[in-house]
């Protein structure tokens, strides 16, 4: 064996038999008499299946200090395991019958029970009893049946039988057929007591009416429960080939050595036809169930029969193979008949003895007395008779010999004291050799170190660690992976890595980073976020297995890369209430003019928040440029006269990452004619508390109507004053006496007049504003005004159309005429209103302490005419 093998093995050995043989036991001697028992297969993990330690007379609280086990073969599977608490047999994994006896019979497995201190060895059978756990299976699910219609009644077609790998009663019992009106089924048995089923016609077959016949074959084995397989058979019926091939005999048996070659023949088969021509031409082949392992090493010739060896023979893996040969003439409707050949194998010396350490105890201290058990040794022979009887003897000039406890089981043992100083490590040839002609021999080396100590610290291979992971990493991805080295060997330089107790932002390190312990791969627990943390440190440990452990540690600090996961965030102008942002620009406004600033904040840092600024669309893209560092917003020139009233504009902020994030807002300027003092969307600004939750939209809107109210009220005094100067010129050429104007100066109406004055307006959707004014009093008749209201525009404009006609003196109502008292009576056509222009229901309370108090209001001392401007700014707000 090699040196890291013998360090392997060393492992299985409990120091504790070391110290109870120091005084050098006598040879283990076997025990008396055999133990056998029986358990059925499939048992679950945990299974009883004895108590050894009482059958066996052992004192089962020494089990344990006695080192008592199952010694068996490397390699091998162990079925069953002892309990050293109480001395129970149990089943260790699951047993399957037809995996651990591959051939029909008793199946035994063989134990050997080892116990030290001092050594004796037991041996136990344990018969693995078959249980019902395998249906019968057919090798087709459907096959073809070929029948001539001339076929007599009662001809007999076998079929094909199905296969159980369970044993004695648990193998195929029965076979059934579904009910048909031409076939009955009859069960046969062979010489081996295996079951095949036949075919029995009840009935004559007529092609000419039915050309074929399915029935379904059942196959039921005899266990509890009862199991069941099934295949459909078509029958196909045929004309005549009436006569079917005979074998010389139904079953044949020939010997044969296992290393007999490729190619030797087996056995010549030989069937014959009575019929002649294709009908009488004989086809053999192996049956549908011959399995797998039987067609790997036997092949047959179609036409002559000849059964040759294809691959090697295995006595030790079976003694006997059954082949199941079939023979089926060329001719139509052709039936197939059976034979089975028996293949006996003849053992020859093929097989070496292997030796096998089945218990070691490696390193060994140094200051080990004589007599100190190093190992214990099996060595087996798959060969049979004396081809499998071997003799074991170690090499010269060591310091250790091999004592003999049992047949083929051997220890290995010191016969003087060790010197570590001397020799640290000796390699011990053990030589296993058979009876066989000729002898075949195997020489096993075992490497016997001189234990040391735990002495070296694990040793991280950097002093610290830094690893850089981009934010919003997968959950449970590697990020990094940490190594440590240890001197030491064997268990000593095993190495487990973990993360001391720690918190990162109130939290414990757990949830954030794990570490696998055997190879030092760390991963991310959690989508790791630059925004909130940029960077954090753990401790990470190293601790070899060792007695007592020794452990090294390392920081490692982790730094977050920002990503680009962020888009701009456009924080002013901010739309409000899903309007568009506005602003009111001058008329006057030249080239350069700072209408306003676009400002975006990104939650990103480095190039993924630099930001810049684009105007993607614009009603006009002469009039108005954007700054792409600092958004600001400015004229490119100054306006005309045929540019429009309303630019609509459309902003986009894009930020540095790869691949960029942007955001957009729309922006609607009003060109204006005069700007009056209010707040622009594009800074901050607070509202009246009782407007504060309104659309930024009132302001604007305020302003305007603001702009408006003024502009009309000039209007009107205006264009009052000079028809009033008109019409007392016309009087005065005409003889008439003048006229009482109440809106003229130096004509003042009474105060009550004017209060009982009241301006009515409903005007209905979609109209234009008409006003007529007659004035109280029994004055000269009022004049017709048209409003102008622009929804879009910031300006007000006045028409001045015609004087209302007087009442004729022929008309049959006078009292229509305007009396002192009498409301004024307006009538108003006004467009359908911007929705981006007209304030909401909310908002209409805020803009109306903001209008200008009726003329009424202002005492006699005011000169000018009445308020009807404000009067009618008051109605379009109501």
């Amino acid at each position: 064996m090699g040196a890291e093998a013998g360090c392997g093995r060393g492992q299985l050995f409990l120091r504790s038999l070391l110290f109870l043989l120091l005084a050098g036991p006598p040879a283990p001697r076997p025990a008396s008499g055999q133990l056998r028992y029986a358990v059925p297969e499939e048992l679950e993990h945990g299974a009883f299946v004895a108590n050894l330690g009482e059958d066996l007379g052992l004192d089962v609280s020494t089990l344990s200090a006695r080192r008592f086990r199952i010694v068996s073969r490397a390699g091998a599977r162990q079925h069953l395991e002892v309990n050293l608490e109480n001395g129970i047999l149990f089943v260790n994994e699951r047993i399957d019958r037809e995996e651990v006896c591959e051939a029909g019979g008793t199946c035994l497995l063989h134990l050997q029970l080892l116990v030290e201190s001092p050594l004796e060895l037991y041996r136990v059978e344990v018969e693995v009893l078959d249980i019902n756990d395998h249906a019968p299976t057919f090798p087709w699910q459907e096959y073809v049946l070929e029948v001539a219609e001339s076929a007599v009644l009662g001809a007999r077609f076998p079929l094909e039988s199905a296969q159980d790998p369970d044993v004695g009663t648990n193998s195929v019992h029965t076979y059934r057929l579904s009910p048909n009106g031409f076939f009955s089924l009859e069960v046969q048995t062979r010489s081996d007591a295996s079951k095949f089923a036949e075919l029995v016609l009840e009935r004559a077959l007529d092609r000419e009416q039915q050309r074929a016949h399915r029935v379904l074959l059942t196959a039921l084995d005899g266990g509890v429960p009862e199991r069941s397989g099934t295949a459909h058979i078509l029958v196909t019926v045929l004309d005549a080939n009436d006569n079917v091939p005979a074998f010389d005999q139904p079953s044949y048996g020939v010997s044969l050595p296992e290393d007999a070659p490729a190619g030797t023949l087996v056995i010549q088969l030989n069937a014959t036809d009575l019929d002649e021509g294709p009908n009488g031409e004989i086809e053999y082949s192996f049956s549908g169930h011959a399995p797998p392992r039987v067609r790997d090493l036997f092949h047959i010739e179609p036409r002559s029969g000849q059964v040759l060896l294809k691959g090697p023979l295995d006595y030790e893996r079976a003694s006997l193979h059954e082949l199941y040969v079939q023979a089926k003439d060329r001719g139509p409707s052709a039936v197939a008949v059976h034979c089975r050949v028996l293949v006996h194998l003849l053992d020859v010396n093929d097989n070496a003895p292997e030796v096998t350490l089945t218990s070691v105890s490696t390193p060994v201290l140094e200051d080990a007395p004589p007599g100190t058990v190093i190992a214990v040794i099996s060595v087996l022979d798959r060969d049979s008779g004396d081809n499998g009887r071997v003799s074991c003897e170690v090499g010269p000039d060591v310091p250790f010999e091999l004592r003999s406890s049992f047949r083929n089981y051997y220890t290995l043992v010191t016969t003087q004291a060790l010197d570590r100083e001397v020799v640290s490590e000796y390699n011990v040839s053990i030589t296993a050799r058979d009876m066989g002609s000729p002898a075949l021999l195997t020489r096993s080396t075992l490497t016997v170190p001189v234990s040391d100590v735990n002495d070296n610290a694990p040793r991280f291979l950097q002093p610290s660690y830094s690893v850089y992971v981009m934010e919003n990493n997968a959950p449970g991805a590697s990020i990094c992976s940490v190594s440590a080295l240890d001197p030491d060997c064997q268990q000593n330089a095993y190495l487990s890595y973990s993360i001391a107790d720690g918190h990162i932002h109130g939290m414990p390190v757990g949830t954030y980073v794990s570490i696998n312990s055997d190879s030092g791969h760390m991963y991310a627990l959690r989508s790791l976020d630059y925004e909130q943390i940029r960077s954090f440190q753990i401790q990470v440990q190293a601790q070899d297995a060792g007695f007592p452990p020794l452990s090294a540690n390392v920081t490692v600090h982790i730094f977050v890369l920002d990503q680009n996961d962020n888009a701009p965030v456009i924080v002013s102008p901010m739309p409000r209430n899903g309007s568009v942002a506005t602003e009111l620009v001058p008329r006057s406004a030249g080239p350069g003019y700072l209408v306003g600033t676009v400002s975006a904040v990104d939650a990103d840092a480095g190039l993924n928040s630099r930001l810049s600024y684009q105007l993607l669309q614009a009603t006009d893209f002469t009039l108005f440029s954007l700054a792409p560092d600092t958004g600001e917003l400015r004229t490119l020139r100054s306006f005309l006269e045929q540019d429009a009233t309303r630019q609509r504009l459309l902003v986009q902020v894009r930020d540095g990452g790869q691949p960029a994030l942007s955001a957009t807002v729309s922006l609607l300027l009003s060109v204006v004619e005069t700007m009056p003092q209010t707040l622009s969307d594009f800074s901050e600004f607070s509202l009246p508390p009782e407007a504060s939750s309104s659309s930024p939209v009132t302001l604007y809107l305020l302003v305007s109507l603001g702009s408006i109210s003024f502009t009309f009220l000039l209007a009107i005094l205006i264009l009052t004053a000079i028809r009033c100067r008109g019409e007392h010129r016309s009087h005065q050429g005409d003889g008439c006496s003048p006229p009482r104007c109440h809106c003229c100066p130096g004509s003042r109406p009474s105060s009550d007049s004017l209060k009982t004055s009241n301006l009515t307006a409903q005007p209905p959707t979609g109209t234009t504003a008409a006003t007529c004014l007659d004035v109280p009093g029994g004055g000269p008749p009022g004049y017709c005004y048209k409003v102008c209201l622009g929804p879009e525009s910031a300006q007000s404009d006045f028409m001045f159309l015609k004087p209302c006609s007087p009442p004729r003196n022929n008309e049959k109502d006078p009292g229509k005429r305007s009396r002192p008292g009498q409301h004024l009576q307006v009538s108003k056509q006004i467009k359908q209103p911007n929705m981006d222009w007209l304030p909401p229901s909310t908002q209409r309370l805020a803009l109306k302490r903001y209008q200008i108090r009726p003329c009424g209001n202002r005492g006699s001392g005011w000169k000018g005419g009445c308020g009807d401007g404000e009067v009618i700014s008051n109605a379009v707000l109501n």
